[in-house]
């Protein structure tokens, strides 16, 4: 049944309404500063300010891809300013940042210093300060006195927003919601999203969270919070679905689908998670003998709706990997699709597409900063891994969220470009890729203190911050 859009605009905002109204009444254990990362997420992982303006007529957009939009170089420049003064006032060392995270600091410095060869210096420092927000944004969430609700809190917060408002977009206001496949010419649903692959990784973050989250309030006391709770996330859960099919995005579906099978695999009794690496050696030499045997990634691939050639994707890699850069040192950091130049050349062996990453993520990382750029990536992922391993044995819950994300992210970069600036897939990487351990308590700082009508324990909880 269709509704009338002006009352199932009113009947998204109550719902909407009533989603934060409950999450903030629950007094959960995070501060204000929470807001910080929310915003970065939902604005990284929906459209920047500029497009929310535009779509009502107030165009505010840069005239060129090198200029950008000076409205959204202020908005995260404040978020970041603002997240460093939380990283302050609750006295994060970087010293000790790049102690527990060297690989992550060395990745962070090389695409620093990788501005220096771009012909667009000044374009690649502005990007490389947004990929610097992504940790920033992080430590926030590793420093709330409650991590794992910081995270929990986050995820819900961005699900309140993205899934109900992308529905009522798609059903009731399509003229923002749809747009033309450029490879294909056929229409595409996105959401609240730019394109239908950002849709789509947006439903599978969230899926897999709710999936996480949901198997996490099993064990909660019987009662009515837990079955609310429950509840809701059948019903966001079926509206991730919904948007999942609507989307039409492949990727993000085998995304999910590996990430589900890394989390529910280390779940069972009979896995051993001192041996994790030895799984993931027998099952590398499983897939390999199918591969060779049956020719393993043809089905995998037809399975999820796309041809061999992947969408195209295959002919680009073909011209990009012979491409005329520096092969060691790339051209410079964020810098490969900026330009006339290579978009002219580019036009001759693709005429009509408006080609803007490699979708790929290792031939990106390649191209803008070289063999060096893909090499610290690699040990970057590997980096991860180990982290990974050892949280399995100390904080099993947050560990295989961990190793199931991992385990999609290096997938999902076969076929998108996700090691980029402000993108939400890097974010959840570097969340998942870092670790930073509080040492101390500090008093809150009193512009971070919640309200103070909420209980005596949850108070108690507040007061405090981690130092180190």
């Amino acid at each position: 049944m269709q509704l009338p859009s002006n009352l199932a605009l009113v009947l998204y905002l109550g719902f909407t309404v009533w989603l934060f109204r409950r999450d903030l009444r629950e007094r959960p254990n995070v501060t204000s500063a929470l807001w910080l990362p929310f915003f970065w997420v939902f604005i990284s992982g929906t459209r920047f300010v500029s497009a929310w303006l535009t779509m009502f007529g107030l165009n505010l957009g840069g005239v060129s891809v090198e200029e950008g939009s000076p409205l959204d170089a202020v908005v995260f420049a404040v978020l970041i300013l603002a997240g460093l003064r939380v990283l302050y006032l609750r006295r994060v060392r970087w010293s000790e940042f790049i102690r527990q995270n060297p690989v992550v600091a060395l990745y962070l410095a090389y695409c620093l210093v990788a501005v220096l060869w771009s012909d667009y210096p000044f374009v690649g420092m502005k990007r490389w300060v947004k990929l610097f927000g992504q940790p920033v944004m992080v430590l926030i969430l590793l420093t709330e006195p409650d991590p794992m609700e910081a995270l929990t809190r986050l995820m819900k917060r961005c699900a309140f927003l993205i899934i109900p408002l992308s529905i009522l977009f798609i059903k009731y206001y399509p003229q923002w919601a749809t747009c033309y496949d450029q490879w294909t010419g056929g229409r595409t649903n996105t959401g609240i999203a730019t394109d239908k692959n950002m849709l789509g990784f947006d439903c599978f973050v969230l899926g897999f969270f709710y999936v996480w989250h949901f198997l996490r309030v099993r064990r909660w006391e019987p009662g009515l919070a837990r079955r609310m709770e429950l509840s809701l996330c059948l019903v966001l859960g079926v509206g991730i679905v919904w948007l999942l099919h609507s989307a039409h995005s492949s990727t993000p579906i085998g995304s999910l689908i590996l990430a589900l099978a890394a989390f529910g695999f280390v779940g069972f009794r009979f896995v051993d998670r001192r041996h994790l690496g030895f799984y993931l050696a027998a099952m590398a030499v499983m897939l390999g003998v199918l591969e060779f045997a049956f020719d393993l990634h043809k089905y995998a691939i037809m399975a999820l709706g796309r041809d061999t050639t992947l969408t195209g994707r295959t002919e680009i890699w073909q011209v990009l990997l012979n491409w005329d850069i520096n092969p060691a040192l790339g051209v410079g950091f964020e810098s490969f699709w900026l330009g006339e130049e290579r978009q002219s050349k580019l036009q001759q062996f693709f005429p009509g597409l408006n080609l803007n990453e490699a979708h790929n993520g290792y031939l990106e990382t390649y191209l803008n900063l070289g063999l060096v750029g893909l090499v610290i990536t690699l040990l970057m992922l590997g980096a991860a891994y180990f982290k990974i391993r050892r949280a399995l044995l100390t904080d099993f819950e947050f560990g295989r969220f961990r190793l199931g994300y991992l385990a999609a992210f290096v997938v999902y970069n076969w076929t998108e470009a996700a090691f980029r600036t402000h993108c939400v897939p890097f974010f959840l990487f570097f969340l998942v890729a870092i670790d930073y351990q509080a040492q101390t308590r500090l008093a809150e700082p009193t512009a971070e203190v919640e309200d103070t009508s909420m209980a005596p324990e949850v108070v108690d909880a507040q007061e405090t911050r981690y130092r180190c």
